[in-house]
């Protein structure tokens, strides 16, 4: 039987390292609010989208050029039913080598169909992967949304955490 995690790839010119490194820079590509470590194992970090979406997220697996693997610790969506949809998923980025080119599979594993955000959820990774990832490696640009210089909204935050 076929997955239904989502998943999406590219195909780029450039290096597995070059790829890897627009990877372990998700400001460049996700979001600009982004807040913490992002690039060593162990790492913390928390993604948020004005005060819609917050995920903390802890990296997991780091091997340069080939591999990175998050795993989403805790997560808040305020326009679903159960709004931690995401809690302890897995988003994982694997590199190869496909003939003179670099291919990335990228898979949120957890995120399937069965969840109400899947429709959303697939919207967004398809552009931030295939549009604003694929960008920030070809041309050193990427299209992530942008900070909103008001820093987290603390009701949220507390709400999110409580739950």
């Amino acid at each position: 039987m076929a997955t239904q995690d989502f998943t999406t790839t590219l195909l780029v010119d450039q290096t597995p390292e070059e790829v890897f490194n627009a990877i372990v820079n998700p400001r460049g590509w996700w979001s600009e609010e982004i807040e913490g470590s992002t690039e060593n194992l162990n790492d913390e970090f928390i993604y948020h989208y004005q005060d819609v979406h917050y995920a903390k997220i802890k990296v997991t697996e780091v091997v340069p050029g080939k591999k990175m693997v998050w795993h989403v610790l805790n997560n808040y969506f305020k326009f679903t039913k159960d709004n931690r949809e995401w809690t302890d998923t897995k988003i994982i980025f694997e590199i190869s080598k496909k003939d003179n080119k670099t291919h990335l599979r990228f898979t949120h594993l957890g995120l399937v169909p069965q969840y109400e955000c899947f429709d959303i959820c697939n919207e967004a990774w398809t552009n931030y992967i295939r549009n604003s990832l694929y960008k920030l490696i070809t041309t050193g640009k990427g299209e992530p949304n942008p900070r909103e210089g008001k820093g987290f909204n603390a009701q949220i935050v507390e709400k999110w955490q409580l739950q």
